[in-house]
Protein backbone atom coordinates (compact mmCIF):
# COMPACT_ATOMS: atom_id res chain seq x y z
CA UNK A 1 0.00 0.00 0.00
CA UNK A 2 1.19 3.51 -0.83
CA UNK A 3 0.45 6.43 1.51
CA UNK A 4 0.83 10.12 0.74
CA UNK A 5 2.51 12.30 3.35
CA UNK A 6 2.76 15.84 2.03
CA UNK A 7 4.33 15.59 -1.43
CA UNK A 8 5.92 12.24 -0.60
CA UNK A 9 4.57 8.81 -1.48
CA UNK A 10 5.48 6.39 1.30
CA UNK A 11 5.37 2.60 1.01
CA UNK A 12 3.38 1.33 4.00
CA UNK A 13 6.05 -1.22 4.91
CA UNK A 14 8.23 1.70 6.07
CA UNK A 15 5.67 1.95 8.86
CA UNK A 16 4.85 -1.72 9.35
CA UNK A 17 8.27 -3.39 9.02
CA UNK A 18 10.95 -3.29 11.73
CA UNK A 19 14.64 -2.47 11.32
CA UNK A 20 17.64 -1.52 13.45
CA UNK A 21 21.20 -1.70 12.12
CA UNK A 22 23.25 -4.38 13.85
CA UNK A 23 26.82 -3.46 12.96
CA UNK A 24 28.24 -6.23 15.12
CA UNK A 25 26.44 -8.77 12.91
CA UNK A 26 26.64 -7.25 9.43
CA UNK A 27 30.07 -5.60 9.83
CA UNK A 28 28.95 -2.68 7.63
CA UNK A 29 28.26 -4.79 4.55
CA UNK A 30 26.08 -2.10 2.95
CA UNK A 31 29.21 0.01 2.38
CA UNK A 32 31.05 -2.77 0.58
CA UNK A 33 28.44 -4.90 -1.20
CA UNK A 34 26.69 -4.16 -4.46
CA UNK A 35 27.87 -3.05 -7.87
CA UNK A 36 27.69 0.74 -7.52
CA UNK A 37 28.37 3.40 -4.94
CA UNK A 38 25.82 5.31 -2.90
CA UNK A 39 23.49 7.64 -4.79
CA UNK A 40 24.53 11.28 -4.32
CA UNK A 41 23.41 14.73 -5.45
CA UNK A 42 25.69 17.35 -6.99
CA UNK A 43 25.52 19.26 -3.69
CA UNK A 44 26.64 16.15 -1.82
CA UNK A 45 29.55 15.68 -4.23
CA UNK A 46 30.68 19.18 -3.26
CA UNK A 47 30.36 18.24 0.43
CA UNK A 48 32.40 15.06 -0.14
CA UNK A 49 35.09 17.10 -1.88
CA UNK A 50 35.11 19.60 1.00
CA UNK A 51 35.65 16.92 3.66
CA UNK A 52 38.10 14.88 1.56
CA UNK A 53 41.27 16.39 3.03
CA UNK A 54 39.98 15.71 6.55
CA UNK A 55 39.17 12.04 5.90
CA UNK A 56 41.87 11.18 3.36
CA UNK A 57 44.28 9.70 5.98
CA UNK A 58 41.58 7.15 6.94
CA UNK A 59 41.00 5.99 3.36
CA UNK A 60 42.79 3.01 1.87
CA UNK A 61 45.56 3.56 -0.65
CA UNK A 62 43.44 2.00 -3.44
CA UNK A 63 40.54 4.34 -2.51
CA UNK A 64 42.84 7.35 -2.66
CA UNK A 65 44.04 6.24 -6.12
CA UNK A 66 40.45 5.86 -7.36
CA UNK A 67 39.55 9.33 -6.06
CA UNK A 68 42.62 10.83 -7.72
CA UNK A 69 41.79 9.15 -11.03
CA UNK A 70 37.99 9.29 -11.04
CA UNK A 71 36.93 11.75 -8.34
CA UNK A 72 34.66 11.17 -5.37
CA UNK A 73 31.68 10.28 -7.59
CA UNK A 74 30.79 9.15 -11.10
CA UNK A 75 27.73 8.49 -13.24
CA UNK A 76 26.94 4.76 -13.25
CA UNK A 77 25.52 2.62 -16.07
CA UNK A 78 21.96 3.58 -15.13
CA UNK A 79 22.76 7.29 -15.34
CA UNK A 80 22.78 7.84 -11.57
CA UNK A 81 25.43 9.91 -9.80
CA UNK A 82 27.04 7.64 -7.18
CA UNK A 83 30.11 7.58 -4.92
CA UNK A 84 33.18 6.08 -6.53
CA UNK A 85 34.00 2.50 -5.61
CA UNK A 86 37.13 0.40 -5.21
CA UNK A 87 37.47 -3.00 -6.80
CA UNK A 88 33.89 -3.02 -8.04
CA UNK A 89 32.39 -2.92 -4.54
CA UNK A 90 33.78 -0.81 -1.63
CA UNK A 91 32.68 2.82 -1.44
CA UNK A 92 35.85 4.94 -1.51
CA UNK A 93 34.86 6.44 1.85
CA UNK A 94 34.83 3.06 3.57
CA UNK A 95 37.37 2.59 6.33
CA UNK A 96 37.93 -0.38 8.62
CA UNK A 97 38.56 -0.78 12.33
CA UNK A 98 41.06 -3.23 13.85
CA UNK A 99 38.40 -5.98 13.85
CA UNK A 100 37.65 -5.59 10.13
CA UNK A 101 34.31 -3.85 10.62
CA UNK A 102 33.76 -1.12 8.06
CA UNK A 103 32.62 2.42 8.71
CA UNK A 104 31.99 5.58 6.74
CA UNK A 105 35.01 7.88 7.04
CA UNK A 106 32.88 11.01 6.58
CA UNK A 107 30.45 9.97 9.31
CA UNK A 108 33.29 9.17 11.71
CA UNK A 109 34.82 12.59 11.09
CA UNK A 110 31.44 14.23 11.65
CA UNK A 111 30.79 12.35 14.91
CA UNK A 112 34.30 13.27 16.11
CA UNK A 113 33.54 16.96 15.44
CA UNK A 114 36.11 17.24 12.64
CA UNK A 115 33.54 18.14 9.96
CA UNK A 116 30.10 19.74 9.83
CA UNK A 117 28.73 17.34 7.23
CA UNK A 118 27.91 13.71 7.98
CA UNK A 119 27.28 11.60 4.88
CA UNK A 120 25.04 11.38 1.80
CA UNK A 121 21.34 11.30 2.61
CA UNK A 122 20.95 8.05 0.64
CA UNK A 123 23.30 6.39 3.14
CA UNK A 124 21.63 7.97 6.15
CA UNK A 125 18.17 6.88 4.97
CA UNK A 126 19.07 3.29 4.18
CA UNK A 127 17.10 0.91 3.99
CA UNK A 128 14.77 3.53 2.56
CA UNK A 129 15.38 4.31 -1.09
CA UNK A 130 14.18 7.57 -2.57
CA UNK A 131 12.74 7.92 -6.08
CA UNK A 132 11.82 11.16 -7.86
CA UNK A 133 8.89 11.34 -10.26
CA UNK A 134 8.35 13.72 -13.18
CA UNK A 135 5.26 15.20 -11.49
CA UNK A 136 7.40 16.51 -8.63
CA UNK A 137 6.46 13.82 -6.14
CA UNK A 138 9.05 11.81 -4.27
CA UNK A 139 8.58 8.14 -3.45
CA UNK A 140 10.05 6.27 -0.49
CA UNK A 141 10.42 2.50 -0.66
CA UNK A 142 11.74 0.00 1.83
CA UNK A 143 14.68 -1.82 0.21
CA UNK A 144 15.12 -5.39 1.35
CA UNK A 145 18.63 -6.76 1.11
CA UNK A 146 19.94 -10.07 2.42
CA UNK A 147 22.95 -8.43 4.12
CA UNK A 148 20.49 -6.54 6.35
CA UNK A 149 18.78 -9.64 7.74
CA UNK A 150 20.41 -9.06 11.18
CA UNK A 151 18.97 -5.51 11.18
CA UNK A 152 15.49 -6.85 10.49
CA UNK A 153 15.83 -9.41 13.29
CA UNK A 154 17.10 -6.80 15.77
CA UNK A 155 14.39 -4.35 14.73
CA UNK A 156 11.73 -7.01 15.36
CA UNK A 157 13.18 -7.86 18.79
CA UNK A 158 13.12 -4.17 19.69
CA UNK A 159 9.75 -3.51 18.05
CA UNK A 160 11.34 -0.61 16.13
CA UNK A 161 9.64 0.31 12.84
CA UNK A 162 11.79 1.51 9.93
CA UNK A 163 10.45 5.07 10.12
CA UNK A 164 11.25 5.34 13.85
CA UNK A 165 14.75 3.91 13.37
CA UNK A 166 15.33 6.54 10.66
CA UNK A 167 13.69 9.44 12.49
CA UNK A 168 16.73 11.76 12.36
CA UNK A 169 17.60 11.21 8.68
CA UNK A 170 13.94 11.55 7.68
CA UNK A 171 13.76 14.86 9.56
CA UNK A 172 17.07 15.93 7.96
CA UNK A 173 15.63 15.18 4.53
CA UNK A 174 11.98 16.26 4.83
CA UNK A 175 11.70 18.38 7.98
CA UNK A 176 10.08 18.02 11.40
CA UNK A 177 6.58 18.99 10.24
CA UNK A 178 6.66 16.31 7.57
CA UNK A 179 7.88 13.72 10.09
CA UNK A 180 5.06 14.61 12.51
CA UNK A 181 2.59 14.06 9.66
CA UNK A 182 4.21 10.67 9.01
CA UNK A 183 3.77 9.79 12.70
CA UNK A 184 0.08 10.74 12.47
CA UNK A 185 -0.36 8.51 9.41
CA UNK A 186 1.36 5.66 11.26
CA UNK A 187 -0.90 6.14 14.28
CA UNK A 188 -3.98 6.05 12.03
CA UNK A 189 -2.73 2.81 10.44
CA UNK A 190 -2.19 1.23 13.85
CA UNK A 191 -5.63 2.34 15.05
CA UNK A 192 -7.26 0.83 11.96
CA UNK A 193 -5.72 -2.61 12.58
Amino acid sequence: MILQVGEVLVASDIITECFCCDLSACRGACCIEGDAGAPVTLEEVECLEEVLDTVRPELSTPAQRVIKRRGVAYTDEEGDLVTSIVGGKDCVFTCYDADGCCYCATERAYRAGRTKWCKPISCALYPIREKHFANGLTGLNYHRWDVCRPAVELGRRLGLPVYKFLREPLIRRFGEDWYRELEEVAAQMEAAE
